[in-house]
């Protein structure tokens, strides 16, 4: 049984509480792949370090990766109590430990708050990575289950486009 917390869109508010590394991963991801024993040992030490550790699946979370800003694979965050930095350094378990017991985190700046995933803008910018994620499921049911030839879906939701822009200019 795994000591990471999985999170998702649900239970995601729970990084707010408490000390927590998150790391935001994909199942086909090389360099993912790479630190997952790492991050499970990792996890092991959690309580004796006082954090929870917790991971994310972009491919099944678009919108938390999309609160979250993350463009590039796997992204470690630290949060505090709702405080949220990046972490940057390295991916060894040693590394990670001491970035907890030596306090590393209180010197790397932290997040923004427009930026904090926990602020109004990121809450937008995951409403718009799960439009994009219900655009892609529109997209694969009309050419996968309907058959609809790949140029004809793009000109469906180009025509889609403009009418709601006249429909909303009006």
């Amino acid at each position: 049984r795994s000591s990471v917390r999985v999170l998702c869109g649900s239970n995601w508010s729970l990084v707010l509480q408490g000390q927590w590394m998150l790391e935001f991963y994909a199942p086909w991801c090389p360099a993912c792949q790479q630190i997952e024993a790492t991050w499970e040992s990792f996890a092991k030490e959690s309580e004796r370090l006082g954090i929870t550790v917790g991971k994310v699946d972009v491919t099944q979370e678009p919108g938390l990766s999309g609160r979250f800003f993350v463009t590039t694979l796997p992204t470690i965050y630290h949060a505090n109590d709702g405080v949220f930095r990046r972490y940057r350094g390295s991916r060894t378990l040693e590394d990670l430990q001491a970035y907890i017991l030596e306090r590393k985190w209180e010197a790397v700046e932290p997040v923004a708050g427009w930026k904090s995933p926990s602020s109004i803008m990121m809450h937008g910018m995951a409403g718009l990575f799960h439009f994009s994620g219900w655009i892609r499921q529109i997209q694969n049911y009309l050419t996968g289950t309907l058959g609809v030839h790949v140029w004809i879906s793009y000109a469906i939701f180009i025509l889609a486009t403009l009418l709601i822009g006249l429909l909303l200019g009006l």
